[in-house]
């Protein structure tokens, strides 16, 4: 696994204890595992993190950090992770969800007019809501899921063929020296 550029990537731990947003935890983030970079720790910040980025909420992050504390997993991947939905990526997502939901709900989805406007949005929520929220929830259980299991699976051919690498220079090591001798 790319552990070398995830740990180049991530804020160092003092960094992240020392934050003037993350104080509020207090000695919460001097559990080690929350830094760790482990199999169970990165397969759990990826579903933590997909998770808390489709949930359509201000402040991602906080729930997101809370949930690291909670279980121990690798904080600053799981922060990180949250901002996949940013202001460029939150429509098309977003959407995305909203014609889920409508999909399961078995309604046709709503044709809206783009007016950006604050009474435009409440208009247009109050109408959507349901689909929107349902395609929300299934789009980030079923992408956390996903994410977990496919860092387990890169996780474990990363060590299976490390394994056999290793494994493959002691022969030739072996060779080599019966060679030599």
């Amino acid at each position: 696994m790319p552990k070398k550029l995830f740990k180049r990537l991530i804020p160092d731990h003092r960094t992240i204890r020392e934050h003037k947003y993350l104080r509020i935890f207090g000695r919460l983030l001097h559990d080690p595992n929350l830094f760790h970079f482990n199999r169970r720790s990165v397969s759990g910040a990826v579903a933590n993190g997909l998770f808390w980025a489709l949930i359509p909420m201000p402040f991602q992050m906080l729930p997101s950090a809370l949930c690291a504390i909670f279980f121990r997993i690798n904080l600053p991947l799981s922060v990180v992770l949250v901002w996949l939905t940013n202001p460029i990526t939150v429509p098309p997502v977003f959407y995305f969800c909203y014609k889920v939901g409508s999909w399961l709900l078995d309604t046709p989805p709503h044709a809206m007019a783009a007016r950006l406007s604050t009474e435009w949005l409440g208009t247009e929520l109050a109408i959507i809501w349901k689909p929107f929220l349902l395609g929300s929830l299934v789009v980030a259980v079923t992408s956390s899921l996903l994410g977990y299991l496919a860092v387990r699976l890169l996780w474990r051919i990363h060590l299976i063929r490390h394994i056999q690498r290793k494994r493959r220079e002691r022969e030739l090591r072996k060779v080599f020296r019966d060679h030599n001798e």
